[in-house]
């Protein structure tokens, strides 16, 4: 039985990983999928309300990423280029819907299934009036307060991400916490 004397790709960090993808390491990207895929999907999950949509937009934003490595200049900034990708993709899929009728919080929603019945039927209560309360949010606050308070990117980061400044974030942020305060209010 043979050891290598390699850290494992898993081990690796991202500029180093998109650096072996861009070459063309299939192996490498496949671990970038792996570290990232969970994020990106809970992101959209959470922006589109909707798991189907949220599985699609997933896909094409890694199918997309695979595609245009070569345009990725600073493979540190990976993941930063992700959230990017995906914020972008769900902002156009939710501009493009027709006006939805109700959201369904089962098709985010994640309960602990560990608890009293009593508990989890509260949290699942929380869960939906969090979930509705961030579809009343402009696709533009769901995008910034997720990305901030879920994935905890950094206020430049986001500005970043959803192409705007520091200010116009904090702003969004602070309507969006303002907004989901009171509508949490009974919960508290």
């Amino acid at each position: 039985m043979s050891t290598t004397a390699t850290a494992p790709e898993a081990a690796l960090d991202d500029a180093t990983l998109a650096g072996r993808a861009r070459d063309g390491d299939v192996r490498a990207y496949e671990q970038l999928v792996l570290r990232y895929q969970g994020p990106m999907f809970r992101l959209a999950a959470k922006m589109l309300a909707d798991r189907g949509e949220a599985e699609d937009v997933t896909q094409e934003v890694f199918l997309h990423a695979w595609r245009r490595l070569g345009q990725l200049h600073d493979e540190s900034a990976f993941a930063g280029w992700l959230y990017r990708m995906t914020t972008n993709r769900c902002l156009n899929v939710i501009r493009s819907r027709q006006p939805s009728a109700d959201i369904d919080p089962d098709t985010t929603a994640s309960p602990r299934t560990d608890t009293r019945p009593e508990h989890a039927a509260q949290v699942n209560s929380q869960l939906a009036a969090l979930t509705a309360a961030l579809q009343r949010l402009t696709p533009e606050q769901r995008a910034c307060w997720l990305l901030r308070e879920v994935h905890g990117r950094s206020y430049d980061e986001i500005a970043e991400i959803v192409g705007t400044n520091g200010t116009a974030v904090r702003g969004r942020i602070a309507r969006a916490r303002a907004q989901l305060a009171e509508v949490m209010k009974p919960w508290r």
